[in-house]
């Protein structure tokens, strides 16, 4: 809990005058508990301001909770906001020491590790100048260096990983799965929801301070995404009459991958329907929707392409086949509906099922392909 002053007292008059400041509660984490699995990852998301990095620093001890208790067992090392832990005024070889020293580690054992710790940031030019002369990218690579380095228990990182180049942020990822591998537990605060994707067997969205879901990473990043939509009013994650209902919806691509699609590769989206009461006819569309741009990159119907499903009573597939298409490398999300001839809204899943495209170097764009169908009763 945090104290919003309104009418702070300027001048000692003002003070002697005005008895008591005028301030306001402000709870910046509220109900907040959860436990975290030793050796597992654990992936913090929100929106700005939802409380993520407040929380990190009260697991790093550097904030005391107002009540409550947070505890943990082993070594912990923070990555936490841009240069936190080092003194602006000493070199880069002073403050590997100084922060080494605050981990717990003595002058002998920071001999053993220095030349690691250095070469894994790529400053060895650099580590006797004065580290208010780095960019932001030297100080994180340093920062991130000496932290893995001190052979933590326990791992928390921050945004700041977002700071560094494509080479580094990948070392970083390569370094945080060798973690994984050695069992120890990392606490991962970020934006990059595929990352927390890749990266975190569980994961904690906040919402103004209170834990709004927790659980797979792919479930809490599409309310996360939903969550961030709900600002335009246009957006409904799910609605409709449910006279006919999305039983299930499956991403494949051709190499055999779920919920993942390499540059080059075709995939087939599948669609199962349920019909309790007979309806004459239905309509199925899919939209592939960039979650970083919000573009849709690729949309298909089946009416559109001359496709007519007819009665639907009982169960039917669709199969939205997806010829090999140059896709740019990201996180994507795929809405699917039902609807009738006349535009009556059975059922409508937006944005509701994640896609991965692994790195390439490209933006995504719309793609110039014409999807398939195929329709079969179950």
């Amino acid at each position: 809990m945090f104290r919003l002053y309104r009418e702070r007292p300027t001048s000692l008059k003002q003070r002697l005058l005005v008895s008591r400041s005028r301030s306001e509660e402000f709870w910046a984490l509220r109900d907040v508990s959860f436990d975290i699995a030793e050796g597992s990852s654990m992936g913090l998301v929100g929106h700005n301001g939802s409380g993520k990095t407040t929380l990190l620093k009260c697991i790093a001890g550097i904030l005391r909770p107002t009540a409550g208790t947070i505890r943990y067992r082993g070594r912990l090392a923070a990555l936490l906001e841009l240069g936190a832990g080092f003194h602006p005024d000493l070199t880069g070889r002073e403050n590997v020491y100084l922060n080494a020293s605050f981990l717990g580690l003595s002058r002998r054992q920071t001999d053993r590790i220095y030349d690691d710790v250095v070469a894994f940031a790529e400053l060895e030019d650099f580590m006797d100048n004065q580290v208010k002369f780095y960019s932001s990218g030297m100080l994180v690579r340093l920062g991130f260096a000496v932290a893995v380095h001190v052979d933590p228990e326990v791992l928390l990182i921050d945004e700041v990983l977002a700071v560094g180049d494509e080479s580094f942020q990948r070392r970083c990822l390569d370094r945080i799965r060798r973690f994984q591998s050695e069992g120890r537990t990392i606490v991962l605060v970020t934006h990059a929801l595929d990352v927390v994707r890749q990266v975190c067997d569980e994961a904690v969205m906040l919402d103004h301070g209170r834990v709004q879901a927790i659980g797979a990473p792919d479930d809490v990043v599409r309310t996360l995404r939903h969550r961030l939509l709900s600002d335009d009013p246009t957006f409904v994650p799910e609605e409709g009459t449910r006279e006919v209902e999305i039983s299930g919806v499956v991403l494949e691509s051709d190499g055999g991958l779920r919920d993942t699609v390499h540059p080059g590769e075709g995939m087939t989206i599948t669609v199962d329907l349920r019909a309790d009461v007979a309806v004459p006819d239905a309509a199925v569309s899919f939209a592939v929707v960039s979650a970083s741009s919000n573009l849709h990159v690729l949309e298909g119907k089946t009416s559109r392409l001359g496709v007519r499903l007819g009665p639907v009573d009982g169960k039917k597939r669709v199969r939205f086949r997806i010829p090999p298409a140059p896709w740019a490398s990201g996180t994507y999300f795929v809405s699917v509906g039902l609807d009738s001839p006349d535009g009556r809204l059975f059922h409508v899943q937006t944005q509701h099922y994640p896609l991965t495209v692994p790195d390439v170097d490209n933006v995504p764009h719309a793609l110039a392909v014409e999807p398939t169908v195929e329709v079969e009763d179950l």
